[in-house]
């Protein structure tokens, strides 16, 4: 059967509101060979018309917008009415993730594939609770075994870009900016280096070389 049969019988006027009416059901991004089986037209066209669509949208200042994230296309609102979304999808209930897991999420984005033991050793606490919510809402999967302990790991999903608004990893943010200078760190390291006065009183004593200040911040990777 050719390109041709394939698609439906709808006229080339209907177009643009064809592809809106498929968007505004769309419970995901769609990919444009998706949209394009959907409305029957050629790719091109597709790909000219949702171009044309979120232009049309931005110039009219309209409440929502068409974006391109994590592959696909879908209807979001628009950033600078989010106050007025947020008070009314709340409504009185907190549907926000808690600091500590924002900050496991983070952890698991930058270090992705990691296991809940690396995670915990990195943020100094045990995080199976927050792995457990991060997990039911979609924004964390397993991604297989670690070969050497056989620890599951976990990456983030397909979700969880959509959520931040962005296409891919690739996308995220550069941690630099956001560590010390590089003068204080080495400062900082090098205090931590400092060998411990041994107690005169003791002088049998002879400390780990891994014990102390000059502990590795992730030397706990046996957390469980």
């Amino acid at each position: 059967m050719s390109e041709t049969e394939d698609q439906l019988p709808v006229s080339v006027v209907a177009l643009r509101p064809s592809l809106e009416a498929v968007l505004m059901v769309a419970d995901q991004p769609l990919d444009v060979a998706s949209l394009a089986s959907a409305v029957g037209y050629p790719v091109d066209d597709v790909t000219g018309a949702l171009a044309a669509l979120a232009a049309e949208y931005d110039e009219q200042g309209r409440g929502f917008e068409l974006r391109h994230v994590a592959g696909g296309w879908r209807f979001y609102t628009r950033e600078e009415y989010a106050v007025v979304v947020e008070a009314f999808v709340l409504e009185g209930q907190q549907a926000r993730l808690t600091q500590a897991a924002l900050e496991t999420l983070a952890v698991v984005a930058y270090k992705q594939p990691v296991s809940r033991a690396r995670v915990s050793a990195i943020r100094g606490v045990n995080v199976d609770g927050v792995m457990r919510t991060l997990l039911t809402r979609g924004l964390v999967e397993e991604a297989g075994q670690d070969g050497e302990t056989g620890a599951n790991l976990y990456r983030t999903t397909r979700y969880f870009l959509e959520r931040i608004g962005v296409t891919s990893l690739d996308e995220l943010p550069e941690l630099a900016p956001y560590l010390p200078d590089m003068d204080d760190l080495e400062q900082e390291l090098a205090e931590m280096a400092a060998p411990t006065p041994t107690p005169a009183t003791s002088p049998e004593h002879h400390p780990s070389p891994h014990s102390g200040q000059g502990t590795e911040p992730d030397g706990g990777t046996d957390v469980t």
